[in-house]
């Protein structure tokens, strides 16, 4: 069955709905989502949105602080154009229906976080992205021109491959005419065709035991990107968020903002020792893979399950005021941040990596662009600075919406592509064998390719994953499709893709941090 669009937009993060919001004006869009619209990273997200909103802080400033912060790894000319189109992707924000929090005098009320020199970080409470979607979600189903297929996942990008023609890295003419997608309920694959096509699906999290990412974050776009011989960068760098609640039978970890250190809390040993001075003049408030490789250490040390936050010193109605949703969530296990301290782990949160674009988002197949967690502009180098990537998504959102929109007319649906052919697959009848390659994939990535790393356990790493793979493929090749399926595929090609960029790696920089060479990132964050 074909469906066809001018905009396949696969993925409903703030990435996702912004570009939608701004393509909406030049065609139809069609939004696919493999869960409920408003399920996916963006609300997870607590501490908020870089912008320069008042002196004394510059575009300068921000710019040196994302440089320094990305261990010498960003592309300046990305990190320029998305810190000074960010004013202008906040008054979009605005414009579609987000509220930021204001002071009594009416100034927005700005967070400073790991690594930011300023306070630069707008706000809604603890509960930045959940605003934003709500906002960008509403403005969605109130547009004419806006079509949203909850409960669909996308399964393959299409391209002169479906034409039976020869598709390779190397080439540079490689186009995008849409994507197969499950409609999930019904059980069937829809051939949806379109003239431009939006990667835009998120984070790699749950390759980890321990993650802030939800369910649905299992790095579907950078693997289908990736089997349409699209160029992937920088899969390496995986952030590890320093400070998530200890609570093992809750999954995704509850995250604690980092905008908690901007405020103040400090980061404490078992024996109510302050620590991170040992490692960075910044203390708690040192960048993240520098603060996130401190805690292992120590706990590795100490042989402790986890560290603590301490926000005591705080005055507590300030505390409850900043931070209503952690205080709740807190009590919930027993914990008065105002009166205890709070038991926190690293978990993994971000990927620096994914599917390399240029400056408009555009990728190296032609019609086919990567937005948000799922794309590599170059801004976030090897260590993404914390609230960075909200803002980035919003600017190249606008960005990859003019640039594809200016072209929409020039460019015809490929309505020669075959429709999903299942013939002879069965239903799978053991899940056995999905949950436990599942379990294995993360416990490979979890013990040999987290925050430090070393040629041993990439090595054996890798001859892991590959025996997984192997299976996952055999099994994927005779199998009717269904979501775990092809989530697990697409979690271990991702997870191949860290292990090999990673081990090619022949030095320790910002978030990919092995023991086998000297950390040249430290000396950087040192100097800030």
């Amino acid at each position: 069955m074909k469906r066809r669009t001018d905009f396949l937009v696969i993925g409903s993060g703030v990435a996702g709905l912004a570009f939608a919001l701004r393509a909406a004006e030049s065609g139809d869009v069609t939004i696919v989502t493999k869960s409920e619209i408003s399920e996916c990273n963006t609300r997870f997200a607590q501490g908020g949105i870089c912008c320069v909103t008042y002196p004394p802080d510059s575009f300068e400033k921000h710019i040196e602080d994302t440089l320094v912060c990305g261990a010498g790894k960003c592309d300046p000319e990305a990190v320029r154009m998305v810190v000074e189109g960010a004013p202008e992707g906040i008054r979009d924000l605005i414009e579609w229906g987000t509220h930021f929090d204001k002071t009594p005098e009416g100034h927005y009320s700005l967070h400073r976080e790991g690594g930011h020199t300023e306070h630069r970080i707008l706000h809604h409470r603890d509960l930045t992205g959940a605003e934003m979607e709500r906002a960008l979600v509403s403005a969605v189903k109130r547009h004419r021109n806006i079509t949203v297929l909850e409960h669909h996942f996308a399964v393959d990008v299409l391209t002169q491959h479906h034409l039976g023609k020869e598709v390779n890295r190397h080439m540079d003419n490689i186009e995008c005419y849409g994507a197969y997608v499950m409609d999930i309920k019904r059980e069937r694959i829809l051939t949806i065709l379109s003239k431009v096509t939006v990667v835009c699906t998120g984070g790699v999290g749950n390759l980890y035991y321990t993650t802030t990412n939800p369910s649905v974050a299992t790095g579907d776009g950078i693997a289908m990107v990736h089997r349409a011989k699209g160029i992937i960068e920088n899969m390496a760098y995986i952030q590890f968020h320093p400070t998530t609640l200890y609570n093992p039978s809750e999954r995704p970890a509850f995250l604690i903002t980092e905008a908690m250190r901007g405020y103040g809390a400090i980061l404490k040993l078992p024996n109510g020792k302050e620590f991170m001075h040992k490692y960075h003049p910044m203390g708690s408030l040192a960048p993240r893979d520098v603060v996130a490789r401190s805690m292992d250490h120590e706990m590795k040390i100490s042989g402790a399950e986890y560290l603590y936050l301490d926000v005591r010193h705080k005055p507590a109605e300030q505390t409850m005021r900043e931070f209503p949703n952690i205080y709740q969530k807190c009590l919930t296990l027993g914990i008065d941040i105002t009166k205890d301290l709070i038991p926190v782990t690293p978990g993994a949160h971000y990927c620096c990596g994914g599917v390399k674009v240029d400056l408009n988002g555009e990728s190296s197949i032609h019609r086919l662009y990567a937005l948000g967690e799922s794309a590599c502009t170059g801004l976030h180098g090897a260590n993404r600075l914390a609230s960075n990537s909200l803002i980035e998504a919003v600017v190249y959102a606008r960005k990859a919406a003019e640039h594809a929109a200016a072209r929409l007319n020039e460019v015809d649906l490929c309505e020669s592509v075959p429709d999903w052919n299942d013939d002879g697959m069965v239903a799978t009848e053991e899940m056995i064998l999905i949950t436990q390659n599942y379990k294995e994939m993360q416990q490979i990535m979890s013990y040999y390719v987290g925050i430090v790393r070393s040629n041993l356990r990439l090595e054996r790493a890798l001859r892991r994953m590959e025996i997984i793979y192997r299976e996952t493929e055999e099994l994927y090749h005779k199998s009717r499709l269904n979501v775990d399926l092809c989530e697990l595929r697409n979690l271990i090609e991702v997870g191949y893709l860290i292990i090999k960029q990673a081990a090619a790696l022949k030095e320790s920089v910002g978030l990919h941090y092995t023991i086998d060479y000297p950390p040249v990132a430290a000396d950087v964050n040192k100097d800030k």
